[in-house]
């Protein structure tokens, strides 16, 4: 019998199995591709008129108009404001939803209702969410930070009961063992094995609710989004090329921030 000749080229693996299935599922995605753009109704004409609007939008706003510097510097602050006081009330918030929501430290049904209301807060996007307070409290930066501390609290809570399950339990057991109550074994046990990550992610979602600040703003939770949905209404386009780049620039400022925190951390 003649021996089988070798591969001399390696090939991995199909990632579904074998190549004819592979090669079904990449049909079946490239059709219901050209599906859905078929179904979309997109008009092509209207399409292309759009980049010659944008040409003249952008010429429009150059140069940016920097003169109502005031306006634009209260709305830069009351951002700033709403996403460093929604960071704290978030933090606040999601350590009782973190503890609820982990496995290993609350009952079935605490840990089943702090996850259920974790998946609905996760549910909805911000904007969503402050559309939903722009309608209770009215316009302005009270529904923004309600809506950014209710994000904060979902996002940091789930975070922080992700960290609780995964800690190691040996340290937890022996404080337990001396008689110790919930809140001297979490102060003990729980919380040095969570609170370095915590910090870190504590500082990312700052660095969200600063850009997330400039968005609910739009639907009228105050902050700067808010005077930039107002000077778009008004075909304010240099002033809004100033909001624009003022937002660029406060971003760019919570980017360094951010780095900087994380670099005296280590």
């Amino acid at each position: 019998m003649s021996a089988v000749a070798a591969p001399t080229r390696w090939r991995p693996p199909p990632f579904f199995g074998t190549r004819t299935r592979q090669n079904l599922v990449w049909a079946l995605a490239i059709g219901y591709l050209v599906w859905s753009v078929a179904t979309l109704h997109i008009d092509t004409k209207r399409a292309l008129a759009g980049f010659g609007r944008a040409l003249d939008l952008f010429a429009r706003m150059i140069p940016p108009d920097f003169m109502r510097w005031e306006l634009l510097v209260k709305g830069m602050v009351e951002s700033l404001q709403m996403a460093i006081a929604s960071t704290l009330v978030g933090v606040v918030l999601s350590v009782p939803l973190g503890i609820a929501a982990a496995r290993n430290l609350s009952p079935k049904p605490v840990y089943v209702a702090a996850r259920g209301l974790i998946v609905a807060g996760r549910t909805f996007h911000e904007v969503i969410i402050a559309i939903f307070f722009v309608k209770l409290f009215g316009f302005g930066p009270v529904a923004g930070l309600l809506t950014l501390a209710f994000a904060s609290m979902i996002f940091l809570g789930k975070m922080l009961a992700e960290d609780i399950e995964n800690i190691r339990e040996g340290p937890v057991e022996a404080i337990r063992a001396t008689g110790a109550s919930f809140g001297q074994v979490f102060v003990y046990g729980v919380l040095p094995q969570v609170l370095s990550r915590q910090t870190g992610t504590t500082i990312y979602r700052l660095d969200a609710n600063v850009r997330h600040s400039t968005v609910v703003g739009i639907v009228g939770a105050g902050g700067i989004g808010h005077t930039l949905s107002a000077s778009f209404s008004r075909y304010d386009y240099d002033f809004a090329a100033a909001i624009l780049l003022s937002i660029a620039a406060l971003v760019a400022l919570g980017e360094w921030f951010s780095d900087w925190v994380r670099r005296r951390m280590r």
